[in-house]
């Protein structure tokens, strides 16, 4: 065959090409490339060449993941915000509890350790433990390694998820076995579900074998929990807060917060003034069972479903539960479902 008819052959297979298989190799060829400049950033954070070498050419686009993380609510502060019950219905449920007590007493001798150790009640960690994972029976199974570098390609987040496909190359270049790293699509790990660049800091060997097993051992799984929680800033001794009656006649202009949340502003900014118990009992807040808080403890006040609603005042240990996930129906459920979980 002469070079001008391969040349012809080669303009033909071209031409007769369908748009979606060009789209697909452009894809596969600027996924790859993107693998590539990630190399190079992984190998000046220190992560061997052999780690990348044995990672990175095994991983493909999962579109899949795309469309997960493009159907995520939005939800700006002017949307409406549904109602707490029905969720507390549907998170909290007899199942959940009496899971949530069964794992309680199965662990109770590490929980005791680990409260005494860090000041993080058992029932919260529990709390967290079936919220995340349903006491671990459902850890997701997507590729994690996978998945952040699809994430960190399509570039919508890649400020989030390329930190995380970086963290997720340190990690497996430490030894952590890449067959382990099921999880979630967005990348959280194990029983707690923590993104890899949370593993890194705090992920912590509980079971004293030396290695930080979140996916396989419920005692590392409780002990990284609780140092989350305490790097978070967890008070001990001090409860995540109490259900209360609030008077009709509660001036709640006069109670509003004067702060402007800069971090999760549609969460923090249903939250109240800060004032200690006395000054809420002075006002006729008062706690809605037998339980109390100190009267020097500092609270806030959430009306999740409104005025006439049940109502909570909220301590400081309540943001250290938002902060492992910024929801306010997500720190209710845990903190509530805990009080469950130990009665």
């Amino acid at each position: 065959m002469t070079a001008i008819a391969c040349s012809a052959l080669a303009l033909f297979s071209i031409s007769t090409a369908t748009p979606m298989q060009d789209a697909k190799a452009q894809a596969g060829s600027s996924f790859e490339s993107y693998l590539q400049q990630v190399r190079q950033k992984a190998l000046q954070d220190g992560v061997r060449a052999e780690t990348l070498d044995q990672v990175l050419p095994g991983l493909t686009y999962n579109p899949r993941v795309i469309e997960l993380d493009q159907s995520q609510p939005g939800g700006s502060m002017d949307s409406a915000i549904p109602p707490f019950a029905p969720y507390q219905r549907r998170h909290i449920t007899a199942v959940r509890i009496d899971n949530g007590k069964a794992a309680y007493r199965r662990l109770i001798a590490k929980l005791i350790d680990v409260e005494r150790e860090t000041g993080v009640p058992g029932p919260i960690i529990m709390a967290i433990y079936g919220k995340e994972t349903n006491y671990g029976s459902y850890m997701g199974d997507f590729d994690i390694p996978r998945s952040l570098a699809t994430l960190a390609y399509e570039g919508r987040r890649r400020s989030l998820f390329e930190p995380e496909l970086l963290a997720v190359l340190k990690l497996i270049d430490k030894g952590v076995p890449q067959s382990a790293l099921k999880g979630s699509w967005a990348g959280a790990m194990g029983m707690p579900q923590f993104l890899p660049s949370v593993y890194l800091r705090l992920a912590k060997d509980g079971s004293g074998d030396g290695y930080a097993d979140i996916w396989n051992s419920e005692y590392d799984a409780v002990a990284s929990i609780a140092n989350y929680f305490v790097n978070s800033g967890w008070r001990r001794d001090e409860p995540w807060g109490i259900a209360v009656n609030v008077p009709s006649s509660l001036d709640r202009t006069a109670i509003a917060s004067k702060i402007v949340p800069t971090r999760c502003p549609r969460v923090f900014g249903r939250h109240s003034q800060w004032k200690s118990m006395a000054e809420w009992r002075a006002i006729g807040v008062v706690p809605a069972t037998g339980k109390s808080l100190d009267s020097d403890m500092m609270a806030t006040l959430l009306e999740p479903d409104g005025p006439g609603n049940r109502a909570y005042l909220l301590t400081g240990n309540y943001r250290v539960i938002l902060d492992y996930n910024c929801s306010n129906f997500y720190g209710l459920a845990v903190g509530l479902l805990a009080d469950e979980i130990r009665s």
